[in-house]
């Protein structure tokens, strides 16, 4: 792909996502060097009850993890702290660990759950479509795993307990989720009885996951008067999916569609416990509490939770409001519940 190029002349524009990411009819790709400005650089950078620093998890890729630990006192002492993985959203196309709301909310998990929160990028569409984002979140958790057997990261090791991991993920980050449960469930053969995953993984917390199909669902199909669509509308969802599944892919590609016709069967898979989250005016509702229900009918121990009046994303677009706060603490309820821990294991 040629590399990004000067602002560009409106009548090359074939694809335009808010001026931040422009795809040319040349085929060339413009990225803002700034943040967009659903992305305040005014959201607190720091929190006095949280540390947190950069890594390099792929070199190869130059693919960041930023870090957040709690300060002493979150756990007994002696205790190391729950690691949540967490991936941003931006329907594959847009979305950084380092973008100001996702900072935030990053903070306020990792001090309101009492939890090493352990946010990761990933390569983005169209430069790198799907399944790229897929391959990088594997090679996160691979990266996850190396960290727990060597303890090559101090700072992170001293915290973290691998054997208390939850994968979570906002919108895209959602669907990424999902996807490295079912790889992980799916895995064969199994490992033998005995043998120990450096990585434990105790659940997924699936944010308002990003998930797509040809055939619309009623939330997608409501139609909004003339200038009152939500922010993320169903123009954009598809704009997304055009720009980040493979060239030729539809809606019910299996990255998007998880029960489509050419996805691949769950009823094998052996997930963990799954916390899906949806909001009442999102139009991915549907899509959302679908994907729980189905999995919960196949007797997997999935279920939903809704914030009736909240929109798409409304936990990174106020990351200090009393709704994500109410958020923050249903993830520290499964945390704790998902994984009840002996007292007397340090």
């Amino acid at each position: 792909m040629p590399a990004a190029v000067a602002v560009p002349d409106e009548e090359n524009v074939v694809e335009d996502l808010f001026g931040f990411l422009r795809l040319l009819s040349d085929g060339s790709i413009f990225r803002s060097p700034v943040d967009p400005e659903f992305s305040p650089t005014t959201f607190p950078r720091d929190h006095p009850n949280v540390q947190w620093r950069d890594a390099v998890y792929d070199k190869a890729n130059n693919l960041r993890v930023r870090m957040y630990k709690p300060s002493a006192g979150a756990e007994p002492v002696g205790r190391k702290l729950p690691v949540l993985v967490h991936f941003h959203g931006g329907g594959f196309c847009l979305g950084s660990c380092t973008w100001g709301n996702v900072h935030s909310f990053c903070l306020r998990l990792a001090t309101e759950v009492g939890a090493v929160v352990l946010s990761a990028g990933y390569r983005l569409a169209p430069e790198h479509r799907l399944p790229a984002a897929l391959d990088d979140a594997e090679v996160f958790l691979k990266w996850l795993g190396d960290q727990s057997v060597n303890a090559a990261d101090v700072w992170l090791a001293e915290a973290a307990d691998f054997g208390r991991v939850f994968v979570t993920g906002d919108s895209a980050g959602g669907t990424l989720a999902h996807h490295h449960a079912v790889r992980v469930g799916s895995a064969t053969p199994k490992r033998a009885e005995g043998d120990v995953d450096p990585v434990a993984i105790k659940g997924y917390v699936l944010l308002m996951p990003f998930f797509g199909g040809v055939d619309r669902s009623k939330s997608e199909a409501v139609e909004f008067p003339l200038g009152e669509a939500p922010f993320v509308n169903l123009a954009l969802t598809d704009r997304f999916w055009r720009l980040s599944l493979p060239v030729g892919a539809t809606r019910d590609h299996p990255i998007a569609n998880p029960f489509g016709p050419d996805s691949p069967g769950l009823g094998s898979v052996e997930f963990p416990p799954v916390l899906v989250v949806t909001g009442g005016t999102d139009i991915l509702r549907d899509r959302n509490v679908d994907y729980a229900e189905r999995l919960a009918a196949l007797g997997k121990p999935a279920k939903v939770i809704e914030f009736g009046d909240q929109p798409h994303g409304f936990f990174t677009l106020e990351p200090w409001s009393e709704a994500t706060g109410e958020l923050i603490q249903l993830v520290a309820r499964f945390v704790v519940d998902s994984c009840v821990v002996d007292p007397n294991i340090a």
